[in-house]
């Protein structure tokens, strides 16, 4: 039946998947996105519920890409020296140094650690659509959070702490001539000690960069993937639940978020942002990967169900009856993982702990969910 198929060959095709109701009923077939979460699809069944995601996708890529391509779009005034010479905020005159860790490396960490990690869960797991659900939601966290940071990045922006170094800046050149960007704002403000860009005479494309601190796209991205792993190491290795684990767990589900801070961290090392960039660009991340998480999975902290694959099309119940993908886990510890998929005889119930046991059909032993304390 293949690696990612979790249905015995002789089991129903129909019935109750996951808690989701899988749209047969009386032979006949009322959802078009109906299908059993336990066996692996055919590429054009896969391709007629994800088409849609795929579009958005490369649709949101392309704005993304355009809007990072763009010039900052406000006119930002800085301050330069004061009359004695003394620089106004030193903090944005470091010079510029080489990236320890560069904008590309960030985004491929984020994103091939945790599929590389989801891919190594299917040795025990064996589910094509947890696969799915993992990899399809990791990249719902990584590109809306990537367009959200890239839209604030062109409107909103700030100065890098190597802002006055990559500029360069040279007063005498204020014109404030009319036509020319920034116009009225040389020489202004209190004491006349502010200016626009016109002064700088450094390179425009690290002037631009320069300009777009706010917030930090490697913590973004390094956020938004680490995280999404987080969560999903704790759902598959049940370190948050109902029975004592093992340290390791513990320290399997942080590194991660590890990683995460280690690579947002390193920016206010090499000094390419702010602290609140970097802080800024992790709250994005991290909003986005719990939302994409969610979206794709039955829960995030309830233990009972945070590692079930949603449906796309059905529904899920939160009910243990009938159940293909509750053992669609890594750990064996407590019960959990040692039932068998819901059919073939066998049906899945609580061992009084939550973790869960096989027993035969009719036993009355299975439980809804709201059962459950």
């Amino acid at each position: 039946m293949g690696f990612f198929n979790r249905r015995r060959a002789d089991g129903p095709t129909n019935g109750h998947t996951n808690g989701h109701t899988n749209g047969h009923r009386d032979g006949h077939v009322h959802d078009t996105l109906a299908y059993p979460m336990a066996v692996r699809p055919s590429f054009g069944q896969w391709l007629k519920v994800t088409w849609l995601d795929i579009v958005t996708m490369a649709c949101m890529g392309a704005i993304g890409l355009g809007v990072y391509e763009a010039k900052p779009a406000p006119t930002r005034s800085f301050a330069v020296t004061f009359s004695d010479g003394e620089v106004v905020y030193p903090e944005f005159a470091y010079p510029l140094r080489k990236e320890i860790i560069p904008i590309w490396l960030a985004a491929f960490l984020a994103a091939v650690v945790p599929i590389v990690v989801i891919l190594l869960m299917q040795i025990r797991v064996r589910s094509f659509w947890d696969v799915n659900n993992g990899i399809i939601g990791l990249l719902y966290s990584l590109i809306t959070a990537a367009v959200f940071q890239v839209f604030l990045k062109w409107l909103i922006g700030g100065l890098r702490p190597h802002f006055l170094d990559v500029c360069q800046p040279d007063v005498r050149l204020a014109s404030n001539a009319p036509g020319v960007k920034g116009a009225g704002y040389n020489a202004a403000g209190f004491s006349n000690i502010y200016y626009t860009t016109e002064i700088c005479t450094g390179d425009e494309s690290l002037i631009n960069d320069s300009l777009e601190s706010f917030p930090s796209g490697h913590s973004t991205a390094a956020f938004a993937g680490f995280v999404y792993l987080y969560l999903y190491l704790n759902a598959k290795l049940k370190v948050f639940s109902n029975y004592h684990p093992a340290m390791w767990k513990l320290v399997a589900i942080y590194a991660p978020v590890l990683g995460a801070t280690l690579i947002a961290g390193a920016l206010t090392i090499d000094e390419f942002h702010n602290w609140y960039d970097v802080v800024a660009g992790g709250i994005i991340g991290t909003v986005m990967a719990f939302s994409a998480y969610r979206m794709c999975y039955a829960a995030i902290w309830d233990w009972r169900w945070n590692h079930v694959p949603l449906h796309r099309g059905q529904p899920c119940l939160y009910t243990y009856d009938g159940v293909e993908l509750m053992d669609a886990i890594w750990t064996r510890k407590a019960g959990w993982g040692a039932g068998a998929s819901g059919f073939g005889g066998n049906a899945h119930t609580t061992n009084g702990h939550g973790g869960f046991q096989r027993k035969p059909v009719g036993s009355g032993a299975a439980r809804r969910g709201d059962d459950m304390v």
